[in-house]
């Protein structure tokens, strides 16, 4: 049986990510592959409960930096050893909704701990990486913006738009240095943003047969 292809969704808050799930899993699904789908943090039953405390925190209590960064590694191993893995071994494709770029961008560019996000990825998830990673690339307001019109903000994304513009400098450089992902300008219209993922896939999905 064949090992399945781990395909990632990156960006800021707003910048679209659930409609780009959506575009993959359509796409899957019209190759008729086999797939699942996962979030980060989150997608086990402990993971989702680090999810709630990573986002909401406990009131009366600071969340430093650097237990943020391994609560979200803490997850990530759960979800990656108990779900992702065993998918992919068993020949199913993963669509995640992020993954470790997210961490080196909004821990290790947006937090300041860039010496610290390599150590925990490395001992984490060795050399396992994504096949494909889609980086929605947002203007920080923009995407807060839309974020603000879903509702609450959550701890995260009550940041000061400072840290979303290293987060954002993070994830450009990267998505630069990695020639398995893909930029997708996330700023057009949704449509747009659409047609863009899916031209991405095409090209992608031909090169692999």
């Amino acid at each position: 049986m064949k090992t399945g292809k781990f395909i990632v969704i990156e960006g800021l808050e707003g910048a679209g990510k659930t409609n780009a799930q959506q575009v993959i899993c359509d796409f899957l699904t019209q190759q008729k592959i086999e797939f699942i789908t996962t979030r980060e943090p989150g997608g086990t039953p402990i993971a989702e409960a680090l999810r709630n405390l990573w986002k909401e925190g406990i009131a009366g209590e600071h969340t430093t930096d650097k237990a943020e960064a391994l609560m979200i590694y803490a997850a990530r191993t759960q979800l990656v050893e108990t779900v992702i893995l065993p998918a992919l071994q068993q020949g199913k494709w993963v669509v995640g909704d992020r993954h470790d770029m997210s961490s080196q961008a909004y821990q290790g560019a947006g937090r300041g701990l860039g010496n610290l996000i390599p150590t925990l990825a490395q001992a984490i998830l060795g050399n396992f990486k994504p096949d494909l990673t889609l980086y929605l690339d947002v203007n920080p307001a923009t995407g807060l913006a839309r974020a603000r019109g879903r509702g609450q903000l959550d701890r995260i994304e009550q940041q000061h738009i400072d840290f979303f513009h290293r987060t954002r400098e993070g994830y450009l450089s990267l998505v630069e240095g990695d020639p398995n992902a893909v930029l997708i300008n996330a700023e057009q219209p949704i449509e747009q943003v659409s047609e863009a993922i899916r031209n991405a896939l095409t090209h992608w999905f031909n090169t692999q047969n």
